[in-house]
């Protein structure tokens, strides 16, 4: 039988099987009430004590309404549908429409309606928080995981012909993701002008949780004073108890799963599920709730003369005597048997055949021998693609974790004829971990290629972890990767090309044609700050690079700066605060707080930022020695100048012009506050890259009078509190990494 035949077979087995279990899942414990008006009540669910699995699990089948209604437990929220597949309940809630109203004078009423289940949790994948106003900032606030959260979003529009019909992307309707295992919510309000803009089309904002495309939005729900009456379905998860499959196993009396089904751990909280096996359908809840399929009547799966036999599970067919085949409609079916009285021309063939094949055996051991040659080759490819991580790109690649469909995977051969077989005059750079050429593909994109010096297992994983990172972005200050070779001896990364050479360079180098100017420097800090505000705010998945610094910033045709290196960076989910790690980073940008707790934090890609900020006023590098009476880093001298009023002294000649003194001095406050030893009074990147950039425009103060009070009183109770010696090269004369635990996992970006 053929692929294609079978994936037929498969297609409309899983079809009918599909049907069948849909018909028969509802069954309801034996003596039980199967329905409650037009909705199914199957076990572990029911509507009266013994029929349900638990107290959560009661019906209240109200037969005051024609046709009776179904609420779950003592509660007003209606069941619209129970599902045992996936775990789902489809409820509806009358009150469940917050809402915040105004006229002439401000606001004129306000609901906030509350929502909850002791059990059930609201579903993270199949529910989205809406908003809809045009000055209209709506937040929820929840429990879950047994602690507090809230989020929101934001909607704004000036006119009603601003707002599109159908889409929720901000104007005029927001929508945003909740937790997962979020079990109660509340709403709240606020606006920044009180709708005095758009009292005549929007005199009311109105906020809800609903099932994931069950609400499209309507420019007429602005101007709808009775939306807060209608009523939308939400979708809650239910599962069996608070154990684990494993746990719940160890407890035979109370297991829950019967019969011929498995236990399923969901991803939607603690508690566990029950599913019947392959070629079973029926209540994998109920003793005997999980039965066989017949196949045979279901499917007819065998052909006219193949007979069919059922097996527990599964089926098979067979071929009466004298035929031969699978008998299956979709195989080959059966088919007579070839006779035996042409034995003697069968011999006659054979001994044909065996001649032509000695001959072909004799003329072709060459050819063989090239085949042989061509497997050892192609095998030797597979051990360095399985040596250099590849089974882990192929991983991510089926997962599609980070879109690493987009990441190209180049041939060894291809690289080679870029590189003209890895010239020395091809050489960019060298580091620790290794070298970068420069090439030129078959298409005529000129790339770098970086060449690790060693396959250390050790570091496979951050290899392809830098290309999870990079494929994940999308940022015109970001390097952009193009693709990686792992057939080589070591394994090699190829991105796009950037002629300028490094931040470091700029800075640093005494190199005449170089553009050092205070605009060149401030455009350069704006772009540093809006790459690394998109990796920790707007990426999908938010990122810290954990390796801020000025060698790492490369600059292109037009001195455009592109943030790189991302070996040690690390994603993190958005209910996630910190990582907990071995301390990573550069002597010099190395955040203090994370360098004593191990807890890398947002801010301490700020702290670095605020370092690099620091270069570029001063020009000097981060881990030399300043001073006549003492050795301090970078760091501590900057801010001691800052103390002590004696900025414009360190500053780098070539910026510290009287015109651009107010600038200068801006953009140090600004540095002194990323460079706070407590991370709390640290700004996020997204307030950084916003006050640069106010800056440049010459829109109005960057930084407040009473803020920068603030960071005065802050900084310089840090400056008592911390020997900044302690990171001073003076202690660690040849190190750029550092490590509190374990061997040091050094970044393979050069």
């Amino acid at each position: 039988m053929g692929f294609g035949g079978m994936f037929k077979k498969l297609t409309v087995f899983a079809v009918m099987v599909t049907i069948m279990a849909t018909s028969v899942a509802a069954q309801p414990k034996p003596g039980c009430q199967s329905h409650c008006g037009n909705i199914g009540i199957p076990y572990p669910f029911g509507t009266r004590k013994g029929c349900n699995i638990g107290s959560d699990f009661f019906i209240n089948c109200n037969t005051s309404f024609n046709p009776p209604k179904a609420f779950l437990s003592d509660t007003e929220i209606e069941v619209l549908n129970i599902s045992l597949d996936d775990g789902h309940l489809r409820v509806q809630y009358d009150k469940s429409i917050g809402y915040d109203c105004y006229d002439s004078s401000g606001p004129t009423s306000q609901g906030s309606p509350f929502f909850g289940h002791r059990k059930f949790s609201i579903s993270y994948s199949r529910n989205k928080f809406t908003a809809i106003g045009c000055d209209t900032i709506a937040y929820f606030w929840g429990f879950y995981m047994l602690s507090n959260y809230s989020s929101g979003c934001l909607t704004v529009c000036n006119n009603v012909s601003d707002v599109i019909n159908g889409s929720c992307s901000g104007i005029g309707c927001c929508q945003t993701a909740i937790p997962r295992g979020l079990q109660a919510y509340f709403f709240d309000f606020s606006s920044s002008r009180n709708h005095s803009s758009v009292l005549t089309f929007n005199p009311c904002s109105y906020v809800f949780i609903v099932e994931d495309g069950a609400y499209t939005f309507s420019t007429s729900d602005l101007s709808n004073l009775d939306f807060n009456k209608r009523e939308y379905p939400l979708i809650l998860d239910w599962t069996i108890g608070n154990q684990t499959c494993e746990e719940a196993k160890m407890d035979p009396k109370n297991y829950a799963c019967k019969q011929n089904s498995a236990c399923i751990d969901p991803e939607s909280g603690p508690g566990y599920l029950c599913k019947c096996n392959h070629g079973f359908q029926g209540n994998p809840y109920l003793s005997i709730g999980c039965q066989d399929i017949n196949e045979c009547e279901t499917l007819k799966p065998c052909n006219e003369s193949g007979t069919c036999h059922n097996t527990l599970g599964s089926y098979n067919c067979s071929c009466p005597e004298g035929f031969e085949g699978d008998g299956q409609k979709n195989g080959t079916g059966c088919s007579p048997k070839p006779r035996r009285d042409n034995f003697p021309i069968l011999v006659v063939a054979l001994g044909i055949g065996l001649s032509i094949g000695l001959l072909f055996l004799i003329f072709g051991v060459g050819w063989l021998y090239r085949i042989l040659q061509k497997r050892k080759y192609i095998k030797i490819k597979q051990k360095l693609f399985e040596r250099n991580g590849g089974l882990l790109f192929q991983k991510k690649t089926s997962s599609n974790e980070g879109r690493l469909d987009k990441a190209e995977l180049f041939s060894s051969k291809e690289l080679e004829i870029a590189t003209d077989q890895y010239n020395e005059n091809r050489i960019l750079g060298c580091g620790g971990q290794g070298m970068v050429y420069k090439g030129m593909l078959s298409d005529g994109r000129i790339v770098a290629v970086k060449k690790s010096k060693t396959v250390n297992e050790g570091y496979l994983e951050q290899f392809i972890n830098e290309i999870f990172i990079l494929s994940q972005i999308d940022h015109r200050n970001i390097v952009k990767l193009l693709g990686c070779c792992l057939e080589t001896e070591v394994p090699l990364l190829v991105y796009e090309f950037i002629p300028n050479g490094t931040l470091s360079h700029l800075i640093h180098d005494e190199n005449e044609e170089y553009p050092r100017s205070w605009d060149i420097r401030l455009r350069i800090a704006a772009e540093v700050a809006s790459a690394i505000s998109y990796l920790h705010s707007s990426a999908s998945i938010p990122i810290y690079h954990r390796d801020i610094k000025s060698s790492n910033i490369l600059l292109d045709e037009k001195f455009r700066a592109k943030v790189s290196d991302f070996g040690t960076s690390r994603s993190i989910s958005i209910d996630q605060t910190h990582l907990t790690t071995q301390v990573l980073g550069t002597f010099g940008y190395l955040d203090p707080e994370y360098f004593q707790s191990s807890q890398f934090t947002e801010k301490s890609d700020v702290y670095s930022f605020g370092v690099v900020i620091v270069e570029l006023l001063t020009g000097k590098k981060a881990i030399s020695t300043f001073g006549s009476q003492e050795k301090r880093g970078l760091v501590s001298y900057f801010m001691l100048s800052m103390e002590e009023n004696h900025l414009l002294d360190i500053v780098d000649v070539e910026i510290g012009k009287d015109s651009q003194k107010d600038e200068v001095v801006a953009v140090s406050q600004l540095a002194k506050r990323c460079l706070n030893l407590d991370g709390r009074y640290r700004p996020t990147m997204k307030e950084v890259a916003m006050e640069i950039e106010r800056l440049r425009t010459r829109q109005g103060d960057c930084i407040h009078t009473h803020q920068l009070k603030q960071a005065e009183v802050i900084a310089r109770k840090s400056i008592e509190s911390w020997d900044f010696t302690s990171f001073s090269t003076e202690h660690y004369p040849n190190c750029s990494i550092t490590s509190t635990s374990e061997s040091d996992v050094h970044p393979l970006m050069l």
